[in-house]
């Protein structure tokens, strides 16, 4: 916890940006029955059964020095998956970066193996050799501010039924562009010293 607070509170730096990334599960849902349109004094209506259309998986990428984050839409969450967001941000996203400060918490596919699953050995270690990894503990990943903005896009953009993948690439893009072009931040305001006292009771005790 300490570990992933003091890097919140790091200087912003090109050279080494701060990411955060994160990622939740979606279903997809469609109507059984056509809503009725809205009228004057009534608004649309919506039945309560639905079709179950599958699910998209969102991966939630999130610089809060930056006031940016992009929301990738896939089918699954696979290791594969993962390891494509990480090449699209070393290799793309900030290319010229020394190291790009990543934070995720502990999914069983947010590890090295996943590059390795995913590209060739030499590719994936200048990949790895290109991330500085901070891991949330167990039962915190809370203090991933990607997982913030998961919260965020949920509350207003996806209250409604979305029927298919594209809709939901649509949908996320339109939040995510709004969003970024009024540069919203996280104000991260919890530190060390506030663990310690809060939280003490998280801490061992000494003789």
């Amino acid at each position: 916890m300490e570990d992933v607070l003091d890097v919140y509170h790091r200087p912003y730096d090109e050279k080494r940006p701060l990411v955060c990334l994160d990622e939740a599960s979606r279903q997809l849902i469609g109507e059984a029955v056509q809503p009725l349109p809205a009228e004057p004094g009534q608004p649309q209506r919506f039945d309560y059964e639905y079709v179950r259309n599958g699910t998209a998986n969102l991966f939630m990428v999130f610089e809060p020095l930056l006031g940016w984050r992009h929301v990738a839409v896939t089918e699954r969450r696979t290791a594969r998956d993962f390891a494509e967001v990480l090449r699209w941000l070393v290799e793309e996203v900030h290319e010229e970066a020394e190291r790009v400060v990543l934070v995720t918490d502990n999914l069983n596919t947010h590890k090295a193996a996943s590059l390795y699953e995913a590209f060739p050995p030499e590719q994936a270690r200048r990949i790895l050799e290109k991330l500085e990894w901070h891991y949330t503990p167990k039962h915190g990943s809370w203090l991933n501010m990607a997982e913030i903005e998961l919260s965020v896009l949920e509350r207003q953009a996806l209250g409604d039924r979305i029927e298919t993948a594209q809709e939901m690439v649509r949908t996320t893009g339109a939040w995510e562009e709004d969003r970024n072009e009024r540069g919203v931040e996280v104000k991260w305001r919890f530190t060390t010293a506030d663990a310690r006292i809060k939280l003490h009771k998280l801490y061992p005790s000494l003789p």
